[in-house]
Formats: structure tokens, C-alpha cells, sequence
């Protein structure tokens, strides 16, 4: 996990999203203080794919 400054981040801004986007999260800091943190995209996680997967099948036949 990478802290840069606000005045680094304008000069490395490329450099930064593209170590997020290797999966790092980088710390953004405002006087030495956290303001926001840049941090990879969520991947899809199984509830989506188990969606997917019910509205693709039929039930037949009374529950039980």
C-alpha cells in the first residue's frame, strides 16, 4: 500500500492507476492526513454468477 501526497498523485497519476490496477491500493494524503484511498474494481463475486444461474433454469413440479 503506496501514501502519496495530492501534489504526487498530479505528477504520477498514470503510474498510480496502473499499480491499482494490478491490484495495490494507494493511499491519498492532504497535509499528512487520509483523504481517499484509489482502490482496484471488485470482481464479480458468486452471488451475481448464482443470478445469472437461477434466471437460467425452470423449476418443475410443486415444492416441497
Amino acid at each position: 500500500m503506496e501514501r502519496v501526497g495530492i501534489r504526487e498523485v498530479r505528477m504520477r497519476l498514470r503510474e498510480l492507476l496502473q499499480k491499482v490496477a494490478s491490484g495495490e491500493e494507494v493511499i491519498i494524503l492532504r497535509r499528512g492526513k487520509e483523504v481517499a484511498r484509489l482502490v482496484p474494481p471488485r470482481k464479480k463475486g458468486r452471488l451475481e454468477d448464482l443470478k445469472t444461474f437461477r434466471e437460467s433454469i425452470s423449476l418443475r413440479g410443486e415444492p416441497a
